[in-house]
């Protein structure tokens, strides 16, 4: 275990940390207690949160009031107001988070990860530990079969040596095979890499990977939404697959047969909208049949040379020469020039956040950046993110 099943001395701890909370802390004591009420999923959750305006609120909330939330039935109305045990539990997590000093992310922190933000059924919170940037610029995931041939570990290791000028975060999900090949390459090649893994920060699953997996909180890190005390199960693992999928700009699948979780990953990275990449393999080959199914369904992209990625994704650092282009900003709509004046201060943002910061309906939203988009003014990026074209200047 990496830090150890925490003893019965941790339960005397709870009221010692509990005293001590900020508002922060509060807040996500709030929001840990509802993901452990059963039938409360992520997008419940947020659901909840955006309709009562925090995790706090919605306990204070008459059941009257929370029967009028859309897709909140009497059942988890009833449940939200008998939550004595699931606060218990929370204290319990919070804790254990305090003791051995795990990172949280909620969901509406700057330094939750963006991409997977954007993403229907990302998680209120996730939990990690080491030093790497969850919203770092370059991000790839690389997934593939547990019983990884000679063919596919080599992939793997030139996949990453080509990559290893652009300094991406690697994500992968530390299992047997192609995932961990992928981690010890990274550490080999001085690359971040975090794992995202299906239980709780309390262990590591499979053991055998835990040396790995304390060297990899030197130079990248683990990522979780479950809390300590979950077990490895095996109903967990496609749940932790959409992590995996939603973080990264593009996925990676290097060899896997025709079902698996690498499959389930791919095809939920094609549904949130970013690249997917198979290397292609030998016909009669199991190991390449899910690869070879993924490229002929136009699920993923042929990967033949490593460059194919960098170029998708416009990490080249070469530029084109642009030629400086002078917009009106009084040309603008109303609510064109909040969307502009705002992206002008902050660049590269999720809708959601341009949402926020100049408050108008996400729908409203999406339209006004399409329209942008038309004009030549905004570009949209990989991982629904968006920013001004390079090359403009306003003039108010």
């Amino acid at each position: 275990m990496l830090y150890g099943r925490y003893s019965t001395a941790i339960f005397f701890c709870v009221a010692f940390f509990l005293c001590g909370m900020s508002k922060l802390d509060s807040e996500i004591h709030a929001a840990l207690a509802l993901t452990f009420i059963p039938g409360i999923g992520p997008n419940k959750a947020k659901n909840l949160i955006a309709f009562c305006g925090s995790a706090e609120s919605i306990f204070k909330e008459k059941k009257s009031a929370l029967l009028k939330i859309p897709d909140i039935g009497p059942h988890t109305a009833k449940a939200l107001q008998n939550t004595e045990s699931y606060f218990h539990r929370a204290d319990l997590e919070m804790a254990f988070i305090k003791r051995f000093n795990i990172d949280v992310h909620f969901y509406y922190q700057d330094h939750y990860p963006q991409r997977l933000k954007q993403c229907d059924d990302s998680p209120v919170i996730l939990f990690s530990k080491g030093g790497a940037d969850l919203n770092a610029p370059r991000c790839v995931s690389v997934v593939g079969t547990r019983s990884a041939t000679s063919y596919g570990k080599q992939l793997v290791l030139e996949l990453l040596k080509a990559l290893q000028p652009f300094q991406p975060l690697v994500v992968s999900g530390l299992a047997y095979g192609v995932d961990i090949h992928a981690h010890r390459a990274c550490l080999q090649l001085d690359m971040p890499t975090v794992a995202c893994l299906a239980h709780g920060l309390d262990r590591i699953y499979p053991p055998s990977h835990h040396e790995t997996a304390k060297e990899m909180l030197e130079f990248g890190g683990l990522l979780t939404e479950f809390p300590s005390m979950t077990n490895p199960d095996r109903e967990l693992f496609p749940t932790r697959n959409r992590i995996i999928a939603g973080i990264s700009e593009c996925t990676v699948v290097v060899e896997t047969d025709s079902k698996g979780g690498s499959i389930i990953t791919a095809n939920l990275a094609n549904s949130y909208g970013r690249d997917v990449f198979a290397y292609p393999g030998r016909v009669f080959d199991k190991h390449s049949k899910g690869c070879n199914d993924l490229i002929r369904s136009n699920t993923a992209a042929i990967l033949t040379n490593p460059d194919e990625i960098v170029d998708c994704l416009g990490w080249s650092p070469e530029k084109k020469k642009t030629t400086t282009q002078m917009v009106l900003f009084s040309e603008f709509s109303t609510e064109e020039q909040l969307v502009v004046g705002v992206l002008r201060e902050k660049r590269r943002l999720p809708l959601d956040k341009i949402s926020h910061l100049t408050t108008l309906p996400l729908p409203r939203v999406s339209t006004l950046l399409l329209e942008l988009e038309f004009k030549g003014i905004v570009k949209s990026l990989p991982g629904m993110m968006y920013d001004l074209i390079d090359s403009l200047t306003f003039e108010v």
